[in-house]
Order: C-alpha cells, then sequence, then structure tokens
C-alpha cells in the first residue's frame, strides 16, 4: 500500500500544531526540520479506471420501437391475442433460460407472430432483515435473454403485457417472420 502526499493545507495545519505544542523533554531533541512544499497532484477522479463492461446486453428501451407503429398500439392496448405462451412460474433460473429459448425458437419456426411470457411478478419474501433481496429474479432476467443471442435474432419487441394478459407479470414478445432461405 503507497502512502498518500499531505496536502499544502495538512501541512500547515501540523506546523501549527507543532507551534504550539510543548515538549517534554526540551534538550532531548533538535527541532524539527521544515517539511517541503508538496507537488501539485491530479485529483483523485482522474486516477479512477473506467467500470468493467456488463456482463449482459442491457435491457430494451420502452422509446425503440422496431415493429409497426400502428401494430405496436394494439399490442399495448391488449387487442391482439398471443398465438402462444410459456408460463416459466416456479422456475429456476437455470431452468428458465433453456426453456424460453426452446420455446422461443420453435414458435418462430412454425410461423407465430406474437407469443406471451408470463414470468410472475416474484414472491415476496417473509423475512425482514437489514439486506433487501430482489424480487422478481426471473422477471428481471428475461428481458436480457431476449435481446442476447441466440435469442435476438428471432425477437422484434419485446413489451409488458396489458393487464388482460398478465401485466407486469409477463411480456409480450413480437417474433420477426421465419423467411426461409435467409441466414
Amino acid at each position: 500500500m503507497t502512502r498518500r502526499r499531505l496536502t499544502a493545507e495538512e501541512i500547515e495545519l501540523w506546523q501549527r500544531v507543532v507551534e504550539k505544542a510543548e515538549r517534554l523533554n526540551p534538550g532531548s531533541h533538535p527541532a524539527p526540520a521544515p517539511l517541503p512544499k508538496p507537488k501539485p497532484t491530479k485529483p483523485v477522479t482522474a486516477r479512477l479506471t473506467a467500470p468493467p463492461p456488463p456482463r449482459k446486453p442491457p435491457p430494451p428501451k420502452p422509446n425503440d420501437l422496431n415493429m409497426d407503429h400502428k401494430t405496436f398500439g394494439k399490442l399495448k392496448r391488449g387487442r391482439l391475442d398471443p398465438e402462444g405462451r410459456i408460463d416459466l412460474h416456479g422456475m429456476t433460473l437455470d431452468q428458465a433460460h433453456p426453456a424460453l429459448t426452446r420455446f422461443i425458437l420453435s414458435a418462430q419456426a412454425s410461423g407465430k407472430r406474437l407469443v406471451l411470457v408470463i414470468t410472475g411478478k416474484g414472491k415476496k419474501s417473509d423475512e425482514t432483515g437489514p439486506i433487501p433481496r430482489p424480487r422478481g429474479v426471473i422477471r428481471r432476467e428475461v428481458p436480457l435473454w431476449l435481446s442476447a443471442p441466440p435469442l435476438a435474432q428471432a425477437v422484434l419487441q419485446i413489451s409488458p403485457a396489458h393487464l388482460r394478459h398478465g401485466g407486469s407479470g409477463a411480456f409480450y414478445v413480437y417474433l420477426r417472420r421465419n423467411r426461409p432461405g435467409a441466414g
């Protein structure tokens, strides 16, 4: 561990303390030599390193619209009925991720455009303690999974579901058309 250099204000403060202090044994030690003036240093913020890159791609923003505006409006109002659905309730992350991958890729292969992914809102914890526990782990991970390979190539739009299809405990996933011969 390296020592930091004293600032000019700290040196000046120390000199004032030394001048006012009384020696216990006045003849045993010589007077201290004045300390040299410190060199100016860079601010601490300049020495910080950049944060590490995120481990996963960021979730899609609500303003990122990749589909037809009119169809998206119907989707948001719950006027489009999903052609398929998967319920991830009660699954662990290790079970839910492969199940979601299989479901999305098979739905796209069968020509479906709109599917519903039900995540639930998360289990309320009975424990109360000083450290808050996150709620809705699968709900938080699903948009990340859908925006990362191999699902990103199949997904056109992700949107929270309308109340009649599960509200904040579900997502609409609008799939790209499966074009034969593409890829």
